[in-house]
């Protein structure tokens, strides 16, 4: 029993480095984001060159694994990975990336992580779930949080328009969640990324195309930040995201990725020299402390971890 104990020790023990690790890899999206944008990469074309290398490397992936590749995912499936990818989830990256033009990447990953009480609050209106104190307590402090750190922002340089567009990405992200959740649809996540990924680039391409907006003629270093969002802040976290919900279930997993954020908030001090107020930084912990609860409360299924990752 001792022997059997101490190796789920380590099991667990792993399990939680792999988590952190996973929202490290997702919290850094945004810096990196920032820094293309720095190198003159256009929206569209970050979008567009993301996830067709995040396609490519998923596709490596399968391939190197034989079990994957031998088994081809049925039409349903192939029909509603691609259009979650070209659907929802190009919608919600759209708004995130477009946003993050506008707002300090700090900001934007607190707005964004106000997803799970907008996916509570979903599932009460649609009937999926019942209010209970936790949840609602959980809601409110959410609420609260959202406020202050947007109250906080407000200013000569406030950007109501990037705010809109940051909750509006938060927002997507939960429609894609409900609709995602509501299909049943079961495949193992590197296949189902695979198709995410196809579907988001055929949206951005043949939207790029449309508005001509796509254009690689940015700096070299573009070509750094656009691999380094593809395979850190894509691939990379969602293979170490998956290894370690195994190790330790799925509320553990979620309440630990509550950590995105603060490498977020971190990495932007670090790297731009943003700076939260004391009284965001106390919205900050709000809407985290709200995350956490409603992720040990037995919120909504989320498919976020069994998808694509985030919502970046």
């Amino acid at each position: 029993m001792t022997a059997t104990t101490a190796r789920s020790d380590r099991s667990a023990t792993v399990g939680a480095a792999l988590c952190l690790l996973s929202a490290a890899g997702f919290g850094a999206m945004a810096i990196f984001g920032k820094l293309a944008y720095d190198a003159e990469v256009g929206v569209l074309t970050l979008l567009l060159v993301r996830f067709v290398l995040g396609g490519v490397i998923f596709g490596a992936l399968i391939g190197a694994r034989p079990a994957l590749r031998a088994r081809r995912p049925g039409r349903r499936a192939l029909l509603v990975g691609l259009g979650l990818g070209a659907v929802g989830y190009a919608t919600q990256a759209g708004l995130f990336f477009g946003a993050l033009e506008r707002l300090d990447a700090s900001l934007l990953a607190l707005l964004l992580y106000t997803y799970p009480a907008w996916v509570t609050l979903a599932a009460f209106a649609i009937g999926r779930e019942r209010p209970t104190h936790r949840r609602l307590a959980a809601l409110a402090l959410s609420s609260v949080g959202l406020v202050v750190v947007l109250t906080g922002a407000a200013g000569d340089k406030f950007d109501a328009a990037g705010a809109a567009m940051g909750i509006g990405a938060a927002l997507a992200y939960t429609t894609y969640i409900l609709v995602a959740d509501n299909t049943g649809l079961e495949m193992p996540p590197l296949e189902l990324s695979a198709l995410v990924c196809a579907g988001a680039t055929f949206t951005f391409l043949v939207v790029g195309i449309v508005s001509g907006s796509l254009d690689f003629g940015f700096e070299g270093e573009g070509w750094v930040w656009l691999v380094a969002i593809a395979l850190i802040s894509t691939a990379l976290p969602i293979a170490t995201f998956f290894a370690g919900l195994a190790r330790v279930g799925p509320s553990t997993a979620s309440i630990l990725s509550t950590f995105e954020p603060v490498v977020t908030v971190t990495l932007a001090y670090v790297a731009f020299s943003e700076r939260l107020s004391a009284a965001q930084l106390g919205g900050a912990a709000l809407v985290l402390a709200a995350a956490v609860m409603l992720a040990g409360g037995g919120v909504p299924r989320t498919p976020r971890r069994r998808f694509l990752g985030p919502p970046t």
